[in-house]
């Protein structure tokens, strides 16, 4: 991941090609390996036969969660999690925690024409909590916002310590609502840790504007349905788009404290 200096030099095709992840939800398993944090970003789409989540050479480990934890969200139709032999059947927006040392991982999809998505993230972790599954009516729902700011939403948290237990790993979605487009904004940092963001349920022309870097040299990434954006703990992220969308969020890092930011003034952007 390039620190702040490096990105202040680059063009555009080079931020996309650092900070963005464009084709994750292939069929199959992607997962990807990034510096900051030591964090995997990964999808599984299952076609008619069970998918297992393999471990990789790069995390030198027998299986995947033997030193980490992960948590799944699914954003397409419906379809199964299979966790040492328990099965989590996971709606739209059902959420997973799963927790270190599970070893054997598997997903079923349902139909291939209209697959489940399961999007992970994980991060390594330091103790055991046990594998927890959590649907939209669980999650801590939070409205911010105002229509008059064109940023009303409703921020909706599964991951995090006054909801499913984790080492590290804090996450959920946020819902914009009918007329709003912002997704943060004041725009704000946190030195603590950093932020992956999963954007979904975007209509197929349209597209979000994904602000980021340092407040006094901020650049912007144009994002796609289920693209997703690494953000580094010296950035913004903020975005607006040109039509109704949602975002899966997810942090690791020093803590697990939702409100621990650095609030920036629109005035102080440049």
């Amino acid at each position: 991941m390039p620190d702040s200096v490096r990105y202040a030099q680059m063009n555009t095709a080079e931020l996309r090609r650092n900070f963005l992840l464009n084709s994750l939800f292939t069929p199959g398993v992607r997962c990807i390996y990034c510096d900051t944090e030591r964090t995997v970003i990964g999808s599984v789409v299952p076609g008619t036969e069970s998918t297992a989540l393999p471990s990789f050479p790069l995390l030198r480990s027998e299986y995947f969660a033997e030193r980490r934890e992960i948590g799944v969200l699914n954003i397409g139709a419906p379809g199964t999690a299979v966790v040492d032999g328990v099965e989590y059947a996971m709606a739209n927006r059902d959420c997973l925690y799963i927790g270190r040392g599970s070893r054997d991982i598997a997903f079923h999809g349902g139909d291939p024409d209209d697959p489940a998505k399961f999007y992970l993230l994980s991060y390594p972790a330091h103790a055991d909590y046990p594998t927890t599954l959590a649907r939209k009516a669980d999650a801590e729902a939070v409205s911010l916002g105002t229509a008059a700011a064109c940023n009303e939403r409703t921020i909706y948290k599964y991951i995090h310590p006054a909801g499913i237990k984790s080492s590290q790993l804090v996450m959920g979605f946020t819902e914009l609502a009918v007329g709003s487009a912002w997704n943060t904004m004041p725009a704000h940092t946190h030195e603590r840790r950093s932020e992956v963001y999963l954007y979904f349920d975007l209509a197929a022309d349209a597209r979000v504007f994904h602000l980021m870097g340092t407040p006094d040299e901020t650049r912007h990434l144009v994002v796609a349905d289920e693209q997703v954006v690494v953000s580094p703990s010296w950035s913004i992220h903020a975005g607006v788009g040109t039509a109704r969308y949602a975002f899966c969020w997810g942090m690791g890092g020093e803590n697990q404290d939702f409100t621990d930011m650095d609030g920036l003034a629109v005035a102080r952007l440049l």
